[in-house]
């Protein structure tokens, strides 16, 4: 009950500020030289090869803008476009597709998932029952941060089928519904709920239902006829202050499984499309209803309550933060703000709307430049809302640097370490097992040990030994910046009988979910030995 009544305070909360909103003269934003010059900037000190920008406001286009280069050392640039990953910023398509569904009248919100989807099993017995289907969406479920992540990230090592089954295995980290924990793979299996309600796929549902209709030609769900397709951004990373191309999650051509959790490309020409539907509550440009008003606004409804960050309240007066439906939701400088960012390995994506001026801002990048999102969207959101005029490209420098000194500080240098494991190393050699994650192989050789996922194929690296029964294994892809500590766990008699994980630096990417794996030393026949 106590939450029921917070929800509502907060509903009529931003009802009185829509109407102080809407009382408001209007900012008018950054000329288009402003524009130019802030990507510039902002490309330059954070080492970025591509970006594309993206405005919308009352209806009308009024920036849609490529800059620099799609791949590293080649020629091609970014345009409005050019496709990007748009990663979990497309959770709000899945979100519209369940909404669309609901307007027709096959499911409803409240629907239990497991009548939908009669495979789907949480740890919980309990909590398996009463799963509805708007709990896909939410983030409430109880599962830790990012919670089986590895089952797609860094590699598609699974199917949806054995990912949904491996959702039984995940203990949870709270009470259903109390707290509030990202995650994807609800957004995988609320996929599967619109394949099996609506008879096709999840990617061909979007594809044909709303990519078509509100004519986002340079938009996708369904990846596999991409192989060929050349105005593409490729992904990037910074290793050691050196930029590369890293290799994608997901190879064009092939079927992203994580595709309803954010597997959708796009360029910022068609993305605008989707903020206009939604800041004209559901309406396409020629006035014909691509989804009910009162869906639409069911998507924009706070369902989640989430903590105001305390740099929010001091830059922009904020006062609440909830999660909608795909959409984050909160308040900035006294107007609704609903938005979302995205991330994937060398990619970042941020969508944001503010309903009260009819604005929709849409920021891609192809590098994992953390804040640089922030820098483009805050200073346009800024410049609309308000008469500061805040440099945030000099803020959000200063924040990244002391967050980067942060990690290096809690990273061990193992060039300073003199540990030499007691014993031989070979009696850590051999299979371990995961109950959701599956087997990995650790082999012994002269070079000392070395680590290989069954199924997740860029999890492989020598293992550093650091400390008695505990190592730091290297991933040979060093762009995944993601070194990992290995810990065995023994009988009374020293023999190795298990492995813990954890993620070295605490600023490696939640997906690296390391510190929910559980191994087992198994024995197995010759022929499963794989």
């Amino acid at each position: 009950m106590r939450k029921f009544i917070t929800s509502s305070v907060l509903v009529v909360s931003l009802l009185t500020m829509s109407e102080f909103a809407l009382a408001r003269s209007e900012y008018s934003g950054l000329s288009t030289a402003e524009i130019d010059q802030l990507v510039s900037r902002t490309m330059e000190k954070f080492n970025i090869p591509g970006v594309a920008v993206g405005i919308i406001k009352d209806g009308k286009v009024i920036h849609s803008k490529g800059y620099g280069i799609r791949h590293l050392g080649k020629k091609e640039t970014v345009n409005e476009e050019t496709l990007f990953s748009i990663a979990s910023t497309g959770k709000s398509f899945t979100a519209a597709a369940l909404a669309l569904l609901v307007d027709s009248g096959k499911i409803t919100w409240e629907d239990k998932v497991i009548d939908h989807l009669p495979d789907f099993r949480l740890y919980d017995p309990w909590v398996t029952r009463e799963f509805m289907v708007k709990d896909l969406l939410i983030h409430n479920s109880g599962l830790g941060l990012g919670a089986g992540d590895l089952m797609f990230f860094p590699s598609q090592g699974f199917s949806r089928a054995e990912i949904i089954t491996n959702l039984r295995h995940l203990k949870p980290v709270s009470s259903f519904r109390s707290e509030f924990a990202y995650d994807n793979l609800l957004y995988l299996v609320a996929g599967e709920v619109v394949a099996a309600v609506s008879g096709k796929s999840y990617e061909d549902f979007v594809d044909q239902n709303i990519l078509q209709p509100l004519g986002m030609k340079n938009c996708a769900a369904n990846i596999t006829g991409l192989k060929k397709h050349k105005n593409i951004a490729d992904p990037h990373m910074l290793t050691d202050g050196v930029l590369a191309a890293t290799e994608r999650d997901v190879r064009l051509g092939e079927q992203s499984i994580f595709a309803a959790a954010g597997g959708i490309q796009c360029s910022i020409k068609s993305i605008l499309k989707w903020h206009d539907m939604h800041l004209q509550n559901g309406k396409m440009p020629n006035g014909d209803v691509f989804m009910s008003e009162e869906q639409q606004a069911e998507l924009m409804t706070p369902q989640t309550i989430t903590s105001v960050r305390e740099t929010n309240k001091e830059w922009f007066n904020s006062s609440f933060s909830a999660y909608g439906l795909g959409w984050g939701l909160s308040d900035y400088n006294g107007y609704k703000l609903e938005q979302h960012g995205g991330g994937l390995l060398g990619m970042l994506s941020h969508n944001a709307m503010i309903p009260e001026l009819g604005l929709g801002v849409a920021v891609y990048i192809n590098q994992h430049a953390l804040y640089a999102n922030a820098v483009i969207t805050n200073q346009i959101l800024e410049a609309y809302t308000s008469d500061k005029r805040t440099d945030w490209l000099s803020k959000f420098t200063e924040i990244m640097e002391q967050r980067l000194a942060r990690g290096a500080k809690a990273v061990p240098d193992l060039t300073q370490s003199d540990y030499s494991p007691v014993g031989s190393i070979e009696r850590y050699a051999g299979t371990y097992k995961d109950p959701w994650f599956g087997k990995v192989t650790i082999t012994s050789s002269k070079e000392g040990l070395y680590f290989k996922a069954a199924r997740s194929l860029r999890l492989k690296g020598k293992m550093v030994p650091y400390k008695s029964d505990l190592f730091i294994v290297q991933w040979d892809d060093r762009t995944l910046d993601a070194d990992a500590y290995v810990k065995f766990t023994t009988d009374y008699d020293g023999t190795p009988k298990g492995i813990t994980m954890k993620a070295v630096s605490p600023l490696t990417d939640f997906s690296f979910d390391f510190h929910d794996l559980d191994f087992t030393k198994v024995t197995m026949p010759e022929q499963d030995k794989r």
